[in-house]
């Protein structure tokens, strides 16, 4: 069995992931559904070993042998794979994430145009969130591919592992991948100053340490794009907030209150016509916002959100009315998901 051949049934059936595990048939994610290719045996445990010795170096085997665990990019023809390898009973697995081979962009992912305006900002912190699966990589793709095409910045990307590659258009646009560029992302953020950036994207803000960097980056004038694993804008301000000692809680609240441009928290539902449509909840930092971060009222933001229409907020549940609205999601789909987040029709 070659891991190439898997990789490509993988995009022609359009499968967001691929999965193998040995024991197991593998399987395919496609619209969220988990399907089994039965046309392929049952993965042993040798070709598991050589299908994953076949995508690493020398280098990356033995990291994979040290730390358990390792992410990597992987490339076919014209289409990239965000790979991670683990250890599952002692036997080698593996995930691999399709990414498209078409760049994304702000019209092609349903971004309001309130996001493109965000975007001529100079400095500030851009927060996208969602759970895992959620196409957060995907608007951020997006938001470099605008920034790139409309303004003169210098842009860095730190990510694990790259997934988008840009080519520089109007900006200069430098990707760094965590292990091979950089030891972690905050020693990339630490040095970041010295390579000139005005735009910054963190793949990921994983510890306090990388979360704290990436505040004074936003403070220093610079524009950060970051993304954290989060629901919905409250709890994001909150899971950053709490990272920190106490003592230092009520600083940190000020610097938010004045530095956090916006929160976009997305999830993937099933769209009407097949495949999955993206619904999100966009808070953008006003007055109110900054006011309510500030004196740790984060609970009243969501308020604020449903109010505020017109600057281009949108609260979760008026997102999926609207796209059962448009005829996008079926009545079915919206009432299940309103019903998760406790409301009715």
């Amino acid at each position: 069995m070659n891991i190439n051949d898997l990789l490509q049934v993988a995009i022609d059936k359009g499968a967001s992931d691929l999965h193998l595990d040995v024991g197991l048939l593998p399987v395919l994610r496609i619209d969220g559904e988990l399907q089994p290719l039965s046309k392929f045996p049952q993965i042993v445990n040798k070709e598991m070993k050589e299908m994953v010795a076949s995508m690493l170096t020398q280098r990356q085997m033995e990291t994979l042998e040290k730390s358990r665990d390792l992410d990597i990019s992987h490339e076919i023809d014209d289409t990239r794979f965000r790979v991670n390898i683990h250890f599952e009973r002692e036997h080698l697995a593996l995930v691999a994430r399709v990414i498209s081979n078409e760049m994304p962009t702000l019209e092609s992912v349903g971004m309001p145009e309130a996001i493109k305006k965000m975007l001529e900002n100079t400095r500030g912190l851009v927060l996208v969130t969602g759970p895992t699966g959620c196409g957060k990589s995907t608007t951020l793709a997006a938001m470099i591919d605008y920034i790139n095409n409309n303004f003169r910045r210098k842009i860095i990307t730190l990510e694990d592992p790259i997934e988008y590659v840009f080519k520089s258009k109007k900006s200069i646009v430098v990707q760094r991948q965590l292990g091979s560029d950089m030891p972690t992302f905050e020693s990339a953020l630490k040095h970041a100053l010295r390579q000139d950036p005005n735009v910054i994207m963190v793949g990921e803000m994983r510890d306090l340490e990388t979360i704290a960097a990436t505040i004074t980056l936003a403070e220093t004038g610079h524009l950060v794009l970051a993304t954290l694993h989060t629901y919905n804008a409250a709890q994001s301000i909150d899971r950053i907030i709490d990272v920190f000692p106490p003592h230092q809680q009520n600083q940190v609240r000020a610097q938010l209150s004045m530095v956090l441009e916006a929160v976009i928290s997305q999830r993937l539902i099933p769209a009407k016509k097949g495949g999955r449509v993206a619904t999100r909840e966009i808070m953008i930092r006003n007055a109110a916002v900054g006011n309510l971060i500030r004196e740790n009222k984060i609970a009243q933001i969501q308020s604020v959100i449903e109010s505020s229409g017109g600057e281009g907020m949108i609260s979760a549940e008026r997102d999926i009315r609207n796209l059962m609205d448009a005829d996008l999601i079926s009545k079915e789909v919206a009432e299940n998901q309103l019903r998760i987040m406790g409301l009715d029709m």
